[in-house]
């Protein structure tokens, strides 16, 4: 009897250890990966040739898209573009550019870190101090306010665009896609302080399906900050963390997006005075899970992104509906204090193929809604509680003894000349999420060229602030599905 159940025990360990080790080679990422050095080089030279290319080949994609997913009607479709696709970055060389770019960054994350850290502290939106005034003062709101003008290339509330009909008929703007706000808006004449846009400032004077939201109405009532023009139209405020706002009329309109048949009684604001915001783009699809955001008023539970290369003229796509499955799958999180962000939960991180000894309450949110990991499609580079970061990045440089050190670079402490080759092996990066998830990410999503003479720096950075963002850069070129019906929020490899 002994012996049968010593080999029943036998048996049942040695399947359990078959079964345990499938599943670790399955998710247990390879010790090195290829950089190709030659092409992303390359590729920051493009950038300065880009021009309004994108649109030009926008009708021809559209096209091509629609054959390979079959033209579902079920499946609201837009094209994405990076910034540099849209409009020329105006910078003398691409370190001058990147350098601004992680300005931007900057500022938008301490934004975001402030929002998160008030939100615990019980500190609403509304509560903040409001720009607009109540009644009369109201009517002159647009005109009273003085704020700095700042170029969209040193702030930061967004990177990728996509191609939007605002009102009937459709006027094509490019629009900042931002899963980190809620209120979706648009310049508007008559400005009294509009930036540089792109396209023809929209006049809603001439939409057939303008209109304005009235005072009492729950849509304006859902905003954070607001007032009352003239006892009747509503009036909207968005304050971003680096100091920029918007200020104007709220308003229903149709949006148009691709193919897709027109969506009528869309609320968005109508800004007269945008300040120190977006250069090219005309205003900002807000997609975050608040009430106001363009997912939620389309009542779709479940859309998704793919980013390309930001130095890439090439777009991907912005779908509402569809199957939001993905290869590898995170739990989403909810934040009782902060509805707008995607938090996911994220467990680990690995390099080299193994995972790193971080405690897990590195990237976990406490009681009171603070911390916790984000998934952001307007942050560029990921950014990590000192500790986490400090111990990944040591791990990286462990793994990259043989690459040539440089000094660092803005937010980057981590860098190497690789000036002269066309390749180079480096250590694989993974997130890992529970149940044995993890995304392997391509090198070229963590090892990032700053200048186009072969400088490349590690694209993690550490943060204060008890919050970890998941940036774009570690996005890129992989399809983010969030499914807020199911809790989840899949990744997709090379489904761009």
């Amino acid at each position: 009897m002994a012996s049968v159940l010593s080999l029943t025990l036998f048996l049942s360990l040695t399947h359990l250890l078959v079964f345990s080790m499938g599943r670790e080679l399955q998710s247990h990422p390879t010790p090195t990966t290829t950089l190709n050095v030659a092409a992303s080089l390359q590729a920051t030279r493009h950038v300065f040739s880009l021009s309004s290319t994108a649109e030009q080949q926008e009708q021809a994609e559209l096209e091509s898209a629609g054959e390979e997913e079959g033209s579902s009607k079920s499946l609201l479709t837009v094209r994405l573009h990076p910034r540099e696709a849209v409009k020329p970055s105006g910078h003398e060389d691409y370190a001058a550019l990147t350098a601004a770019r992680l300005r931007r960054d900057a500022a938008r994350v301490r934004g975001i870190s402030a929002r998160v850290a008030l939100a615990a502290k019980g500190v609403k939106h509304s509560e903040m101090e409001p720009l607009i005034e109540e009644d009369e003062e109201a009517s002159e709101a647009a005109s009273g306010i003085e704020g700095p003008v700042v170029s969209g290339m040193q702030q930061g509330s967004g990177e990728y665009f996509s191609r939007v009909g605002i009102g009937q008929p459709a006027h094509e703007q490019y629009m900042v896609l931002d899963t980190g706000s809620d209120v979706s808006w648009v310049q508007c004449e008559p400005c009294s302080d509009c930036y540089d846009q792109a396209d023809p400032v929209f006049n809603p004077t001439s939409s057939s399906s303008y209109r304005a939201v009235g005072c009492d109405s729950s849509v304006c009532r859902s905003l954070d900050v607001s007032a009352c023009r003239n006892n009747s139209t509503c009036m909207y405020q968005v304050s971003y963390g680096d100091g920029s706002y918007t200020v104007g009329d709220f308003a229903t309109e149709t949006l148009t997006l691709g193919q897709s048949a027109p969506v009528r009684n869309i609320a968005l604001g109508c800004g007269h005075d945008n300040e120190g915001l977006f250069v090219a783009a005309a205003g900002l699809l807000g997609l975050g899970q608040g009430a106001l955001s363009f997912p939620s008023q389309l009542g779709s539970h479940t859309f998704s992104y793919c980013l390309v290369d930001r130095d890439s003229s090439s777009s991907s796509t912005l779908q509402f509906g569809g199957d939001p499955a993905g290869t590898v799958t995170a739990p989403l999180m909810h934040n009782r204090r902060m509805n707008t962000f995607y938090y996911i939960g994220l467990s680990g991180i690995g390099v080299g193929g193994s995972v790193l000894s971080i405690p897990p309450s590195s990237f976990q949110m406490d009681e009171g809604g603070d911390g916790g990991t984000i998934v952001d499609s307007g942050t560029a580079i990921t950014r990590l509680q000192s500790q986490a970061y400090t111990t990944l990045r040591d791990a990286f440089v462990k793994g990259a003894q043989a690459l040539p050190r440089t000094s660092g670079v803005s937010l980057f402490d981590t860098c190497y000349d690789l000036s002269g080759r066309a390749s180079v092996d480096v250590p694989t990066v993974s997130l890992h999420f529970p149940e044995g998830q993890a995304l392997v990410l391509p090198a070229k999503n963590y090892l990032v060229p700053v200048d186009s003479t072969g400088t490349f720096c590690f694209a993690f950075a550490p943060t204060n602030s008890q919050l970890s963002i998941i940036g774009n850069v570690q996005q890129q070129g992989t399809r983010v599905a969030f499914d807020t019906a199911n809790s989840v929020v899949s990744f997709t490899p090379n489904k761009c």
